[in-house]
């Protein structure tokens, strides 16, 4: 395994701002492709979401382009990222890196208006990352040209086929020049994936990365019988005893409710889905981030995309539909080595799909009755309970994601309290669980961008995790 960025070639300057990062040592999945990104080659990268993919392809992205100001509307990197949280994160890590050179970053998604964008664009921006349909929309309205792309990267592949944007994808990419590198990384390489790569890729050099999630997560897997009338009570132990807890449920009406039930039994919660603004969405998120709530209920389209430090908690309401989607839920806890808990309500018609699932997962079939001791066992003693906060955070916010409320009203935004009132947002502040508040993995945050192991904190529960 490679020892330092060095060792593979990466510039001096950007080494120092990996180092500002205390970003030393690559991860395994940048030790294999960031010598071969920085060459020019074409990359097909298999990887798990949280191995570090970001800075794998960000620094050879930023170390290639050439010289001369960005022209306005004519970038000269392009990345393609599946969800609209993924985009606006994958953008605040490649800042960390192209500011060093005065190269600007600019990301593109739809759910809020054009204005900012466009302006962006009129400006100039070096390295566009956007999602296929808002990408399309500017190339229409002829505010965005492809015609000097040199490098393009394609970002969870399989989440754009998943997604139905492949077609779009395509019809990107045959704008682009025919000369241009392309990075794709992807959770899996076969069907429309495997195309994607013999018929936009030239020779490509690939490399996977695929380890089993339970060594490489530390999560312990839960299974607990319950009846559907208890979920609710055992999921609001769970938050409790867990602090930070994801909880996913299988419709966009499930998710609402069961935040405004968590908030009636005394945990602080806020709903994210797909009927919800971009606004309120980011908002949601943002108060899970600085520790404003302690459970993020959210449909699958929280599954992936949504880096967030130090959750140590993830609840299957609804256990998912196939393992693809478990892995990829229960991927949001225990990155990098942290410890972590997944646990999965499952009512009896629910009995006979979870023991498939177990199946194909490699672990012991069965289920349990909810015993709280079993997450003290992996985590420790639950968090410390603090009613108020002390101080306002010091967490800068990336200016696109800075919002003023949306009007006044309820939504994915505002915090469900006990008794099922709603709370204005408040400025942020320490979190109230134990052990630091609770950050995206970006730049500008403090949490990590993609990689480098980071000594880990105080109480040993919640180390940063890659990107």
């Amino acid at each position: 395994m490679t020892s330092s960025f060095a060792d593979l070639g990466v510039p001096s300057d950007l080494i120092a701002a990996l180092a500002r990062q205390s970003i030393i040592q690559p991860f395994p999945i940048q030790s294999a492709t960031v010598a071969d990104t920085l060459a020019g080659r074409d990359v097909c990268g298999k990887a798990p979401t949280g191995s570090g993919k970001t800075l794998a392809f960000g620094i050879g992205a930023v170390a290639r382009l050439g010289g001369g100001a960005a022209q306005p509307g004519r970038p000269r990197v392009l990345v393609l990222t599946p969800t609209r949280e993924l985009c606006a994160q994958v953008a605040g890590e490649l800042e960390l890196l192209a500011s060093v050179r005065n190269r600007k970053v600019a990301s593109f998604y739809g759910g809020v208006g054009y204005g900012p964008q466009l302006k962006a664009l009129a400006r100039g921006v070096d390295i566009a990352v956007a999602c296929p349909g808002r990408l399309a929309d500017l190339v229409q309205r002829k505010s965005l040209r492809l015609d000097r792309i040199e490098t393009v990267v394609i970002d969870e592949a399989d989440r754009m086929a998943d997604m139905g944007f492949l077609p779009e994808v395509r019809r990107i990419l045959d704008q682009t020049p025919h000369d241009r590198q392309t990075v794709l990384f992807s959770a899996t390489l076969d069907g429309d994936i495997d195309v994607l790569v013999r018929n936009y890729q030239r020779d490509p050099v690939r490399h996977e990365y695929e380890t089993p999630i339970e060594d490489t997560s530390g999560a312990r897997h839960l299974f607990w019988r319950v009846a559907s009338s208890d979920r609710v009570d055992v999921a609001a132990q769970i938050t409790t005893h867990s602090g930070p807890t994801i909880v996913f449920c299988r419709t966009k009406f499930t998710t609402d409710r069961i935040a405004r039930q968590l908030g009636a039994r005394g945990i602080r919660a806020t709903a994210i889905h797909g009927d919800r603004s971009q606004k309120q969405r980011e908002r949601a998120l943002q108060q899970f981030v600085d520790g404003d709530v302690d459970a993020l209920v959210a449909t699958d389209v929280a599954a992936r995309g949504i880096h967030v430090d130090g959750v140590t908690a993830v609840v299957h309401f609804d256990p998912p539909a196939d393992i693809k989607d478990y892995v990829h839920r229960s991927g949001r806890t225990a990155r990098a080595g942290a410890t972590g808990v997944v646990v999965s309500l499952v009512t009896p018609e629910k009995a006979s799909a979870v023991k498939r699932l177990q199946r194909e997962f490699g672990v012991p079939t069965g289920l349990r009755v909810p015993q709280m001791t079993e997450l003290t066992a992996v985590l420790g003693p639950p968090p410390e309970r603090r009613e108020h906060r002390a101080a306002a955070s010091s967490r800068p916010v990336h200016p696109e994601r800075e919002h003023h409320g949306d009007g006044g009203r309820s939504g994915s935004g505002s915090v469900t309290r006990p008794g099922g009132g709603v709370a204005r947002e408040r400025p942020a502040g320490p979190p109230r669980h134990q052990g630091g508040a609770r950050r995206l993995s970006r730049p500008g945050s403090g949490g990590p961008p993609s990689g480098g192991r980071r000594p880990q904190p105080a109480q040993g529960r919640r180390p940063r995790r890659p990107r």
